[in-house]
C-alpha cells in the first residue's frame, strides 16, 4: 500500500516541468502499435523516472551476462517477454520489473506509453517491444535480482546533452556497424533502449 508521503513524493515528481511534460505529451498522443504476426515475441519495457532535488531522473539497468542471450551485458530498461498468465503487456512490464529489481510500479504511477518497436534482425526471433513510462517517488527502494549486473539513474537533462551522445561498433559477419548511442558512464546506451530514449527525449522537444 502505498504511504501518505510517498503520494506526496509523487506528486511532486509529477509536478517536475520535464515529467509533467512527458506525462501530458503522453496523455494527448496516440503511440503506433505494431502488427504482432503468429511467431511474434511479445514484450514490455519500462522507463522509470525519479525526481531528486527537481531533478528528473530515468533508470536504466545492466544486464547481466549470459551465453545465448543476444541481450547479454547490455545497458537497457526493466523488462522482459510476455508471459500467457500476464493480463497485458503493462502487467508484463510491471512483473518483470518486480522480478528483476523488486520495485513495484503500484508505488509509483504508469503515465502511458511510447510508440511499439518490432525489429525484424535474422539474429533474432521476430519480437514487439511496448515501452512504458512510469514515475515513482524519489526515495524507492528496489533490490537488483542475478538478472541485473548494475542500476544507473541518468538525468534527462544529460541524455539530452550533446556530450552525452555515443556511437557504438561491432562487427557483424566480419563488417563493422555503426550504431547511435548514449554514453552513461563506462557504458553505450544502444540498439532498440536507445530508440526508446530517442522516443522519451523527443516529448520533451518535438
Amino acid at each position: 500500500m502505498t504511504s501518505e508521503h510517498e503520494r506526496d513524493r509523487l506528486r511532486e515528481a509529477m509536478a517536475q516541468p520535464e515529467v509533467a511534460r512527458i506525462a501530458e505529451q503522453l496523455r494527448t498522443r496516440v503511440p503506433v502499435e505494431a502488427l504482432a504476426l503468429a511467431e511474434t515475441r511479445l514484450a514490455a519495457v519500462v522507463a522509470v523516472l525519479r525526481v531528486v532535488e527537481g531533478t528528473a531522473e530515468v533508470l536504466f539497468i545492466k544486464r547481466s551476462e549470459h551465453e545465448g542471450d543476444p541481450w547479454s551485458g547490455h545497458m537497457a530498461f526493466p523488462g522482459g517477454r510476455h508471459e500467457p498468465e500476464d493480463t497485458s503487456l503493462e502487467a508484463t512490464a510491471r512483473r518483470e520489473t518486480f522480478e528483476e529489481l523488486a520495485l513495484d510500479l503500484s508505488r509509483g504511477h504508469v503515465v502511458g506509453r511510447l510508440d511499439d518497436l518490432a525489429p525484424r534482425n535474422a539474429a533474432v526471433p521476430p519480437i514487439l517491444i511496448r515501452p512504458f513510462v512510469a514515475v515513482v517517488p524519489a526515495d524507492v527502494i528496489f533490490s537488483p535480482s542475478e538478472e541485473v549486473a548494475a542500476t544507473f539513474w541518468v538525468p534527462l537533462a544529460v541524455l539530452r546533452h550533446e556530450d552525452t551522445r555515443a556511437e557504438h561498433v561491432i562487427t557483424i559477419n566480419g563488417a563493422r556497424s555503426r550504431f547511435p548511442g548514449f554514453r552513461v558512464e563506462q557504458h553505450i546506451v544502444w540498439g532498440l533502449t536507445e530508440r526508446i530514449v530517442q522516443q522519451l527525449l523527443w516529448l520533451l522537444d518535438p
